[in-house]
């Protein structure tokens, strides 16, 4: 059985504001939250892809940074 690559590369996540909400979303028919992390400022979560994760979504002031570039949300 081939293993599947989900990919290696990571997702850096700075809360740039207290609140900031990191939500991990299924992979599969129905997409659904599977875990959700409540950040304060300054705090970084590095993640990345899995078997499970299939989207992240970020709600609130955040940077992110990824091998294609960083972005700030919530501006």
């Amino acid at each position: 059985m081939k293993e599947i690559n989900y990919g290696t590369d990571n997702i850096i996540i700075k809360a740039l504001e207290n609140g900031v909400s990191i939500i991990g979303l299924t992979r599969g028919e129905n997409t659904k939250f599977h875990h959700i992390e409540k950040m304060d400022k300054g705090e970084v979560l590095i993640c990345q892809f899995t078997e499970f994760t299939s989207a992240i979504k970020i709600k609130g002031k955040a940077s992110i940074t990824t091998s294609e570039g960083s972005i700030i949300s919530g501006e």
